[in-house]
């Protein structure tokens, strides 16, 4: 739950008595907690706004999808990641032998 372990959440509980005290604390935890469903429900409703706005072409949109490193690797990675995958075991590829010990590996000056 956003990275946060179970000590830091008794610190947390135990700071928040200590600020808000415990008379006052459950009517706290209630304003949050009605604050959180209203920004739920602002979000949700955005995102069918969206949805019907854009038509059904794009039914199945997420939102993470339109994080740029999301749509990068969405997009452009997972298929080069699939292709890499389906040629190795395509062609049952064997690593490289391995040099002894002092030899250096082969070299042609008229490639580079």
């Amino acid at each position: 739950m956003f990275g946060i372990g179970p000590l830091e959440l008794v610190v947390i509980a135990v700071v928040a008595v200590l600020v808000f005290g415990p008379d006052r604390l459950p009517e706290f935890a209630r304003t949050a907690g009605r604050l959180l469903r209203q920004v739920r429900q602002m979000v949700t409703n955005a995102q069918n706004d969206l949805r019907s706005e854009l038509g059904p072409e794009y039914a199945d949109l997420e939102l993470q999808d339109l994080n740029p490193r999301n749509f990068v690797r969405k997009h452009l990675l997972d298929p080069v990641d699939e292709y890499v995958d389906k040629t190795v075991t395509e062609f049952n590829a064997e690593p490289a032998p391995r040099l002894p010990a002092g030899q250096k590996p082969p070299f042609d000056p008229e490639s580079t």
